[in-house]
């Protein structure tokens, strides 16, 4: 993203930032720097992120796939943040003249006071069967499973997460895991675009316990 299309859209983050309020979390990510991708941010107390920070897995899902080809935008996914709160994300992808992704505004909506209130005042109507049938999923841990986007720090903690949760699913361990095991691992983490983070070779071999090249033999086979 040039430096022009970078000061004026980081102006549009501080005004969305102040103007939506503190529940709104608004991101600018230069999709040409997949590490330090985030350029401007308002209300990063939301997702605890920073500028300087990388793009998330749905950035780079996007880019991977090229789901950016046919349209402009994504509107109301859900997205994870990093202690797990739900918010509902939306994702404008910027795009050249050339019709090449090179930038993506991201507006993330924490609607936990929302729902506190909404919650308190169904509960004077009646205290157990409409708030649970008010209930938008069945519990945060599944939803945290399937979400669209998850906000981590690094490609460490993204990877981390998908190893425990193909562990929790298989029932099994790291030094239990055979090769087919490891391949569906590094198959999920290719599809998630984790590859194209810097070092996340040599994080992901140093979690499966086993060498890069077994990891680059892997995604050669896929």
């Amino acid at each position: 993203m040039n430096d022009a299309l970078k000061s004026q859209y980081s102006l549009i983050v501080e005004f969305l930032g102040k103007a939506l309020g503190p529940d709104f979390e608004v991101v600018l990510h230069d999709a040409e720097d997949h590490i330090n991708s985030i350029v401007a941010i308002a209300n990063g107390h939301i997702s605890q992120r920073a500028v300087g920070g990388p793009l998330t897995n749905f950035g780079l899902e996007v880019i991977s796939n090229e789901n950016y080809k046919d349209k402009n935008f994504k509107l109301n996914y859900n997205g994870v943040s990093k202690d797990h709160r739900i918010l509902r994300s939306s994702t404008m992808f910027i795009k050249d003249d050339d019709k090449n992704i090179v930038g993506m505004l991201c507006i993330n909506f924490d609607d936990r006071r929302y729902k506190n209130i909404s919650d308190q005042i169904l509960k004077l109507c009646h205290p157990d069967m409409l708030i649970e049938s008010n209930n938008a999923y069945e519990s945060v841990d599944s939803l945290v499973s399937n979400a669209g986007e998850t906000f981590y720090g690094s490609a460490i903690e993204e990877a981390d997460t998908v190893i425990k949760n193909y562990l929790t699913q298989h029932n099994t361990s790291i030094d239990r895991l055979v090769q087919d095991d490891r391949i569906d691992i590094v198959d999920i983490l290719n599809q998630k675009g984790i590859f194209k983070l810097k070092g996340a070779v040599r994080t992901v071999a140093k979690q499966l316990g086993c060498s890069e090249p077994t990891i680059y033999r892997y995604l050669s086979k896929l």
